[in-house]
């Protein structure tokens, strides 16, 4: 079986099995249990993670206490707070495990090394990095001029393996209604 880093790095670098080992001695494997919280608001971030098992959200929360998700992140999908980890400097966002989760965790040094090493790992940063761009220049253009239908229909279709294994107020949250919207939209 194809290990699901090498199968993800390989939709967009293919990689011989040298390469790929050199990519994996890069990695830690980690493992969290629900409700973990992988980055707090105010910490620095040393690590950004690849998701082998497991389904953690990314959000803010305002002055009043309440949560604000803006990403989900489940299998094959990378996930920490960018701009901390990027940057070196304290977070703004919480991370969270919403159920049990093995990971792969890069240190940042370790991703600059792998960049440095191996073009191939840097293209693939590269490419994923401008999917990624564009996966939220969608969302934010359906979250400005979206209705609360369509943003629902629109993450269903995108997620559909998210939306039984995610609670509704954080579905709700994401798509920026209330929980009794988000029920009432599904009915339909």
């Amino acid at each position: 079986m194809v290990h699901p880093l090498r199968k993800h790095i390989e939709s967009i670098s293919k990689l011989t099995d040298e390469e790929f080992e050199h990519v994996l001695t890069h990695f830690t494997p980690v493992k969290y249990k629900k409700h973990t919280q992988l980055v707090r608001e105010g910490d620095l971030v040393k690590q950004e993670y690849f998701v082998l098992k497991g389904c953690l959200r990314s959000y803010i929360t305002d002055s009043t206490g309440k949560d604000f998700t803006y990403s989900f992140a489940a299998e094959t999908w990378w996930v920490t707070e960018r701009e901390a980890f990027t940057k070196h400097q304290p977070a703004t966002t919480t991370v969270e495990c919403l159920e049990d989760c093995e990971l792969l965790a890069l240190t940042h040094e370790n991703r600059m090394k792998l960049g440095r090493d191996l073009w191939k790992y840097e293209h693939y940063v590269a490419e994923k990095t401008n999917l990624g761009y564009i996966a939220l220049q969608k969302r934010l253009q359906l979250m400005i001029t979206g209705s609360a239908k369509e943003r629902f229909e629109q993450f269903v279709a995108q997620y559909p393996h998210l939306y039984n294994r995610v609670p509704k107020t954080m579905i709700a949250s994401y798509l920026g209604v209330s929980r009794e919207t988000l029920s009432r939209l599904y009915r339909k």
